[in-house]
């Protein structure tokens, strides 16, 4: 039996392992600062087996770079011995009842969304069509994040009373702080390049942002996802009305960035239709083929530039021939004598057109339309209108600047691949009010699309003070979660849909292993007591069995079903392609049932066989029954 690490992964070993795979003879050993002996590439070696040119520290290059950039790639690369604990308490049933079956498809984590990334980066590696985030805009507001590593600032921050109890760094982000851009440079480089791993090849992210740090995030962003596969930088009319508080311009637009994982993939890039664009289409004719709209047939080169477009259109109507005194036409013969013959020319009702127009019919425009980078308010909402609706949703003001549903919406609407986006995963890393959760809800049920979330926000506490603490939200993530269940409650109130409504809520924790179980060469002999049982006190089965899912990347949504095997829990999930057993002295008999399922997956406590006939039986009980099933203890 293999033995489970039950960490993340520590993606600068890996990083090393693939570059080592392409170019053994570049790896080396050296000495580091501390005389110890590790691991090394040969940078002379790897110039002449790629043959271009290395850049050395001082070399000058194009570059972006700030104070901590390598702690922050650093940090996105180490591994952390962190897990997911399901709150059964606050999780809703796919029907939207609270405390009911854990049966929904999507997720919400409560957590540092670093922490989160980085427990979900295996599991959902390339399974993310699409994400939006709106992240801390840098205004000098307060935001908060806990990465982990030293900065030149930190005594300032510790003196000033900008950490908690735990001494973890709470910033407010003043413009007079010498680190304006590169605190918030350091909180989103490493989350991003985390994200990028989750999309799919032909997955794109969506990024609101304001004018502080738009400039930098373009550059990040640049790095991180690559030039080539910027889309877009849309333009969303996010207030209409001037504001006579403003001292220079009253800002009326926002950004909205969108970059492709991998531009080669995604082929197509449109939206659904609205009743405006469809409002041009009419049958003056009577065509059977139904509405159409036109579009001129004159091309806006001239005769001496386009000379091969250049003939005599007959008028079926009047019986007149024309052609164009200065232009030529936009289509070879060949292809207007087919638009003759398909009945695609339009002279007008009595024939009174000086040039033809060439019909396109609605029926034909069932790929959407291409999108526009200028986003109006009157389609995609304001602020002003989002602060009203979760306003209602839950009673009083007690959440600042959400965005409207309606441009989430929007942004999911985008038919990416011939319209297999109804049929996907949807995270957000920002959370905030869950307005991207209600977004999916509500375009599943207009659609009947099938579309997940996954949610992640850091449980912020409100101010004792404030109208969301006084309504009985002591963190942002009651507000978001709460939002979910009545937003789930009003569109199957409305629509009836057979959507998903629930939840599965997940919180960051630490590992379920104690740290023998990590570094067992780390215990003294008189220790050795330890290793009777590596797991903490008050872990409970299922906790195990989410961070066992976690570890083979199986999906958070996977179904889970309890039964019980000579009066042991077993747990199945997904039907059978994992089968775990956590309980205490388990008999041959739970060993035999369980191989007899040929699971792809069977799991069970280092410790926990009966006796040692069980435990020097249990191989040949699974290659006698189930030879194929990988076998884990933890």
């Amino acid at each position: 039996m293999e033995k489970l690490e039950m960490h993340t992964a520590d993606l600068a070993k890996e990083n090393y392992e693939k570059l080592a795979a392409l170019f053994p003879n570049a790896v080396t050993e050296t000495v580091d600062e501390e005389g110890n002996v590790v691991r090394a590439i040969d940078k002379d070696v790897l110039m002449q087996e790629i043959n271009t040119q290395v850049v050395d520290d001082g070399q000058e290059r194009y570059q972006f770079t700030w104070p901590d950039k390598r702690k922050t790639i650093m940090l996105a690369n180490q591994p952390i011995a962190k897990t997911l604990r399901l709150d059964r308490e606050k999780s809703v049933s796919r029907d939207g009842t609270q405390g009911g079956d854990i049966d929904s498809e999507n997720i919400y984590i409560e957590g540092d969304n670093l922490d989160a990334l980085k427990i979900l980066r295996e599991t959902y590696l390339g399974k993310v069509k699409m994400i939006y985030i709106d992240p801390p805009y840098n205004t000098g507001n307060d935001f908060i994040y806990e990465d982990d590593f030293s900065q030149s600032s930190s005594d300032y921050s510790d003196n000033s009373g900008q950490t908690d109890e735990e001494g973890n760094r709470l910033v407010q982000n003043s413009e007079s702080n010498g680190r304006f851009h590169t605190d918030w440079l350091n909180m989103i480089y490493p989350r991003l390049r985390i994200a990028k791993d989750l999309l799919s090849e032909d997955g794109l992210i969506f990024i609101s942002i304001d004018e502080h740090e738009s400039h930098n995030l373009r550059k990040i962003c640049d790095e991180i996802f690559g030039v080539q596969n910027f889309i877009s930088q849309i333009i969303w009319e996010k207030r209409y009305t001037r504001s006579n508080n403003a001292k220079r311009f009253t800002t009326l637009t926002e950004p909205i960035i969108c970059y492709a994982k991998n531009i080669m993939y995604v082929s197509d890039i449109k939206e659904r239709r609205s009743a405006k664009a469809d409002s041009i289409y009419s049958n003056p004719d009577n065509d059977p083929r139904g509405p159409w709209t036109s579009v001129s047939y004159v091309n806006p080169a001239s005769k001496n530039q386009r000379p091969n477009l250049v003939y005599k259109l007959h008028n079926p109507i009047t019986g007149v021939d024309v052609e164009h005194p200065t232009n030529a036409w936009k289509y070879e013969r060949a292809t207007y004598e087919n638009h003759v013959k398909d009945n695609r020319l339009y002279w007008g009702k009595n024939g009174e057109n000086t040039y033809p127009r060439l019909k396109k019919f609605l029926s034909e425009m069932d790929g959407g339309m291409v999108p526009v980078d200028l986003w109006r308010q009157d389609v995609t909402g304001t602020t002003d209108q989002a602060s009203k609706e979760l306003e209602n949703f839950l009673g009083r003001k007690i959440f600042d600047f959400p965005k409207p549903k309606e441009l989430i919406i929007r942004i999911l609407s985008l038919i990416i691949n011939n319209n297999q986006q109804k049929d996907n995963i949807i995270l957000d890393f920002f959370s905030g009010s869950a307005t991207t959760a209600h977004a999916v809800m509500q375009l599943n049920a207009e659609d009947g699309g099938h579309r997940r979330y996954i949610m992640v926000q850091l449980p912020e506490t409100t101010e004792e003070d404030s109208e969301a603490h006084k309504a009985g939200y002591p963190t942002i993530c009651d507000i978001g979660e709460e939002r979910i269940r009545r937003a789930g409650k009003k569109i199957k109130e409305e629509t009836g849909a057979d959507i998903d409504y629930g939840f599965r809520c997940f919180k960051v924790d630490s590992s379920n292993m104690k740290d023998v179980y990590y570094k067992p060469s780390d215990m003294k002999q008189n220790q050795m007591d330890l290793f009777a049982d590596n797991i903490k006190e008050d872990r409970t089965p299922e906790d195990l069995l989410i961070q066992v899912m976690l570890d083979l990347g199986v999906l958070l949504s996977s179904k889970i079903e309890e039964t019980e095997i000579a009066g042991k829990k077993v747990f199945s999930v997904e039907n059978g392609y994992l089968i775990a057993c956590f309980d205490e002295k388990v008999t041959e008999e739970v060993v035999t049932a369980i191989a007899k399922q040929h699971p792809y997956y069977a799991v069970f406590r280092d410790s926990s066989m009966a006796d040692d006939s069980v435990a020097a039986n249990f191989e040949q009980i699974f290659m006698t029954y189930s030879p194929q099933t990988v076998r884990k203890v933890l």
